[in-house]
Order: structure tokens, then sequence, then C-alpha cells
């Protein structure tokens, strides 16, 4: 019995022992946790429209300049280079894959129209 109150007399200690150190250190956790924070990178509608990726979605009628977008080509580019471009990206996009449906026929579209226009 009297080994069990030891025990627990000890156990308090080290808990109380912890809960000090413990509150001792939340002023510094506190400001580590707010440079912690303010040093993530931000995320807004402002970062986003600087972004490599083409904003918007897809115009009414197939023109060359986004044909040339949905290929990853120049607008000039040659056929050859319209074909590998077609066929590197249905791999990806395949509905077979996983793909959408509608943005493998807008890739097809984009190749016919870029290959009607030469």
């Amino acid at each position: 019995m009297t080994g069990s109150i030891i025990l627990a007399g000890l156990g308090l200690a080290a808990l109380g022992f912890g809960g000090r150190a413990l509150l001792r250190q939340m002023p510094n956790a506190a400001s580590k946790m707010q440079e912690a924070l303010q040093s993530l990178p931000k995320f807004d509608a402002e970062s986003m429209a600087n972004s490599k990726y083409y904003r918007g979605g897809f115009d009414p009628k197939m023109n060359k300049r986004e044909a040339a977008l949905i290929l990853g080509v120049s607008p000039s580019a040659s056929k050859i280079k319209i074909k590998d471009a077609h066929k590197r990206i249905m791999l990806l996009n395949h509905p077979d894959r996983g793909g959408s449906p509608y943005l493998a026929a807008k890739i097809n579209e984009a190749k016919d129209f870029m290959d009607n226009a030469k």
C-alpha cells in the first residue's frame, strides 16, 4: 500500500514538472508558430493569376490560338509537331485510361483544326 502511494506521488510530481516546463515554453512556441505561418507562400487570386497555366475555359468556336494552346505548340507548327503533340497529349488524357471524354474531344478538335488550317 505504501508503495502505491509513493508511486502515485512520483507520478504527480512528474506530471507537475512536465506541465511547468510546457507552460514555460508556450510563449516561445506561439512566436515560432506565428513565424512559420508568415513564411508560408501566399495562396490567393493574385498568385494564381501569375501562374504558368492558362486561365479560363474554352472558346465557343475553335480558333488557331486555342488549338495551339491545347496542343502545346506554336500556331505555325509543322504537321509533324502537331501529330507528335496530339499523340503525347492523348496518351495522357485518353478516356480509356481515365481521362475526360470532353477533353479528348477538344484535343481531337484542336488537331483537326490545326491540320486543316495548313
